[in-house]
């Protein structure tokens, strides 16, 4: 696949990593970020710069985005210098931001009217992941276009699924982020339990991370606690996104999840308390404030 014209939308803490990958192996971008200083580095190792996503579109075969919110993905993807606007039947747009489904089902129905194939393929591993090229994406759409992505997905990920029609990758990151709100939860909790009984919490997680308890969380964000590391390779404010989406569709589907509720409140107060731009880790820094520890700032 490396003669098709691949475009970039997004070069965040993930997104630079990613697109990186695919200029790694020969494939010629086109790039876009509302800042351009965070593609500079793409720039330097042969990406080419455009203006808008719309232009970026009309350089390209292939678009994919990865964006920050939902209202980022429609602007970007269905706006009027987005990417919808600069394809051209036969392309194809692959989001892999973590939005809804119903924007993923929208998205999908938009470029089916202009002939223009669509997959929602959300990914998690944060920015280790995106780093080493060995994220988990998710894929919603049809059969047919995904084996044709699938090439490029293989450049940044080890697993890569498709879960169903439009939307299931969104509705798979759903999941996947309801379960991940919970540990966070048992990983603070406990790490803060090791604080206050004078245990050396790197010595813990040597021992714990490797039991029943072992989890990526445990192992990646608790080692980022015990260091004292809050810098983000997942933002706090991203997080807030992720769980008031999964609990809009949790209610559109009248199902009751109490335990994300509560989570997603422990992270819109670390919002309140300025730390949204923290890492998802930076929750340690709520519950340590509640119980009245002054040793973390």
């Amino acid at each position: 696949m490396t003669n098709q014209r691949i475009g970039w939308i997004g070069t965040g803490v993930m997104g630079a990593s990613m697109c990186g990958h695919l200029l790694t192996a020969g494939h010629r971008l086109t790039v876009f970020s509302r800042t351009r200083d965070k593609a500079l580095r793409l720039l330097e190792k042969g990406a080419i710069w455009a203006d808008t996503p719309k232009a970026a579109a009309q350089s390209s075969d292939i678009v994919f985005t990865m964006v920050g919110f939902p209202d980022d993905v429609r602007e970007v993807i269905l706006g009027d210098a987005g990417v919808l606007a600069g394809t051209k039947a036969g392309d194809t747009v692959v989001d892999m931001t973590t939005s809804s489904p119903d924007l993923a089902r929208t998205i999908h129905h938009e470029c089916a009217a202009k002939g223009v194939t669509a997959l929602d393929a959300p990914v998690s591993g944060g920015d280790v992941g995106a780093r080493e090229a060995t994220l988990a994406i998710m894929v919603g759409g049809d059969k047919a276009v995904f084996a044709e992505i699938k090439p490029l997905f293989d450049i940044l990920g080890k697993t890569i699924a498709l879960m169903g029609g439009p939307g299931s990758g969104q509705h798979t990151k759903m999941i996947n982020q309801i379960l991940i709100a919970g540990t966070m939860i048992g990983v603070v909790e406990s790490l803060l339990y090791a604080q206050r009984a004078g245990m050396d919490a790197n010595h813990i997680i040597d021992v714990i991370g490797k039991g029943a308890a072992s989890s990526w969380c445990i192992n990646t964000l608790g080692r980022r606690i015990a260091d004292g590391d809050f810098n983000p390779g997942f933002y706090i404010k991203h997080f807030v996104k992720d769980m008031g989406i999964a609990l809009e569709e949790a209610r559109r589907m009248r199902l009751s999840l109490p335990g994300l509720a509560l989570v997603h409140q422990f992270y819109v107060a670390a919002m309140a308390m300025g730390w949204e731009d923290l890492g998802t880790q930076g929750l340690f820094k709520v519950l340590s404030a509640m119980n009245h520890d002054t040793s973390i700032r």
